[in-house]
């Protein structure tokens, strides 16, 4: 389908320069709905509106009204634009290829050799192994390293020895003093484990599980058996056997079908196969062009593997001007070309599930269609949800999450450590909130979401057009009001319109969906800040007490009732009397 051009449109495209640069789309209100780049403005933008188009490509030009270009000297300049600008516009159309969280990794401390799961491999002293392309895979492996050697399990030290030191599992220093020399000994293990060198594991159980038979434990033989299954799946969970090469690469591959794009990545580390991700998403370009965007987007929140393999064409000279630092291969034959075809194969499939189960995107957009015309608004592509909580009366919080296009965007989300005078209040706290969020959009320059859904009834929103009217901000807002059951019912607005939902459809699921996510994020904020408040120490705030004085009183005193009996005589041996008399002041005796 072809845009009719108006006579706006015309006089624009062409005044459209050939060179680089980066192009926002507009709609009739004014409001950005999807920006790209292009190597030759003049060429890129004036094919959405001089060839046909389908698809999502169809239904955006159509919504376009006018268009704006910023003019840049090079590709990467309009590449680092392009990302700026989408993550600052949050555009309708645009579909990143990457979601908002970051893949896993095990992340094992040179300090203390200590293992974790980590969302960025950025910090020092700590040697990563990854990305995992799912949780659950990264937690497999940390599991099963955590049973091999004798790892740290808790969080915080207990004050006396578990069940792992008894089991050998854990040095124990909660009651031992382990030197620096253990620590480097048991890194260098299980750094070599991840490296791939697990024979000397693997001999020690086989020789540990014949012994056990021999005395005829079958049962205990059976779990060294188990044990050495899982570390032989752990190394050898690849598509294609590689011995000799302990690359760290990355392995793409895309196909195209009826207007949409699926890249499959294949990530190996030290020469393994940790898994595969796939992406499907609308075409809105050049299939070249397009797969290349999406696979250098991933590198802006991701560390570059050694190597980044794929047979794409154009791949190569547009990766080294962006990441000059990186390594691209585009392989011929061999090994290398194999795990293309491999990942080749994957994003096919990928397709093929797309278009078996297509319909999902576009039931999306027509319940934000009825939801629009349910609210006699425009189509509410962005939506917000807040919800907030306290602890015991005290420490409020709030939780807000964004959808785009009726999918989670969690970098949208956010939380907020409220006032102390909002503790208890609900109102008091949805209104502080509120009024934050979008204050501090209206001072960055925006954009705004379409619209803010209150976890709340009638109060709930009234505290909204508040909090609004004092941002000086105009943004559509309703609240999710329940029934005598505690059951979602249906929508509300500020002068009490219900706009009641058939329980039953596909909009109430969404809207549940909707409701749920901030929900399970609101819980989890409450979690996080209850579990700092009963870690947080006793002595937090009292002048005078540093780590060193802290350590020496904790151990003799470690608890607030311990210092509750205690007399500021008996503290005074340990302490100065004046901050001994600070402490009482704190934990006065009852």
């Amino acid at each position: 389908m072809k845009k009719v051009l108006t006579e706006e449109l015309r006089r624009l495209i062409s005044l459209l320069p050939d060179s680089p640069g980066c192009y926002l789309m507009k709609d009739e209100a004014g409001k950005i709905i999807y920006v790209g780049k292009a190597k030759s403005l003049k060429k890129r933008v004036s094919q959405y509106f001089l060839r046909d188009q389908v698809g999502k490509v169809a239904a955006m030009v159509s919504h376009v009204a006018r268009f704006d270009t910023i003019r840049v000297s090079s590709d990467k300049e309009a590449f680092i634009l392009e990302m700026n600008l989408i993550k600052q516009y949050v555009p309708r159309y645009n579909v990143m290829l990457v979601d908002d969280s970051h893949y896993p990794y095990i992340a094992l401390s040179k300090k203390d050799a200590r293992l974790s799961i980590e969302r960025r491999a950025d910090k020092k002293g700590k040697f990563y192994f990854g990305p995992f392309p799912s949780s659950h895979e990264a937690y497999l492996t940390i599991d099963l390293l955590n049973s091999l050697y004798p790892t740290r399990k808790c969080d915080s030290l207990p004050t006396r020895a578990c069940l792992y030191y008894h089991m050998g599992l854990c040095l124990a220093p909660c009651i031992n003093k382990v030197d620096a020399k253990a620590y480097e000994e048991l890194y260098a293990k299980i750094k070599s484990f991840l490296d791939g060198n697990v024979q000397e594991v693997v001999s020690d159980l086989t020789s540990k599980m014949e012994k056990a038979a021999a005395r005829l434990d079958y049962e205990e033989a059976g779990r060294y058996k188990k044990t050495i299954d899982a570390v032989r799946n752990t190394v050898s969970k690849q598509t294609v056997e590689v011995d000799s090469d302990r690359t760290d690469r990355d392995v793409y591959a895309y196909k195209t079908r009826e207007g949409y794009l699926s890249i499959a990545r294949l990530t190996y580390r030290k020469g393994r196969l940790l898994g595969k991700k796939s992406y499907v998403v609308p075409l809105m370009g050049e299939p070249n062009e397009e797969a290349t965007y999406h696979i250098l987007s991933f590198y802006e929140s991701e560390p570059l593997p050694t190597e980044v393999s794929t047979a794409i064409e154009g791949f190569d000279e547009a990766f080294r001007e962006i990441y000059p630092e990186g390594k691209s291969i585009h392989p011929k034959e061999g090994r290398l070309l194999d795990q293309i075809a491999i990942a080749s194969l994957n994003a096919q499939s990928a397709l093929d599930h797309h278009f078996a189960t297509k319909g999902a995107s576009e039931e999306s957009d027509a319940l934000l269609s009825s939801l629009g015309e349910l609210l006699h608004i425009e189509a509410p592509s962005w939506i917000e949800l807040f919800d907030n909580s306290h602890l015991q009366g005290e420490e409020a919080v709030a939780s807000e999450v964004a959808f785009v296009n009726a999918a989670p965007a969690k970098r949208l989300y956010r939380k907020f450590k409220l006032s102390d005078e909002a503790a208890g209040d609900d109102v008091a706290s949805m209104k502080e909130a509120v009024r934050r969020r979008y204050s501090r959009l209206k001072e960055e320059g925006g954009p705004f979401p379409d619209l803010l859904l209150l976890d709340g009834g009638i109060t709930q929103v009234r505290a909204a057009s508040e909090a609004l009217k004092e941002a000086g901000v105009e943004l559509a807002h309703y609240g999710l009001y329940k029934n005598d059951r505690h059951e979602t019912e249906g929508i509300v607005d500020e002068e009490g319109n219900t706009y009641p939902l058939d329980r039953k459809s596909p909009l109430f699921f969404l809207l549940m969906r909707m409701q749920d996510e901030v929900h399970r994020f609101a819980i989890g904020f409450h979690r996080e800040r209850r579990g700092k408040r009963m870690l947080s120490s006793i002595y937090e705030g009292i002048k005078g007490i540093g780590k060193k004085r802290e350590a020496v009183l904790r151990e003799r005193y470690p608890t607030a009732d311990s210092l509750r009996a205690v007399s500021v005589e008996e503290l005074s041996q340990l302490v100065p009397k004046e901050v001994a008399l600070l402490i009482k002041e704190k934990y006065p005796s009852k």
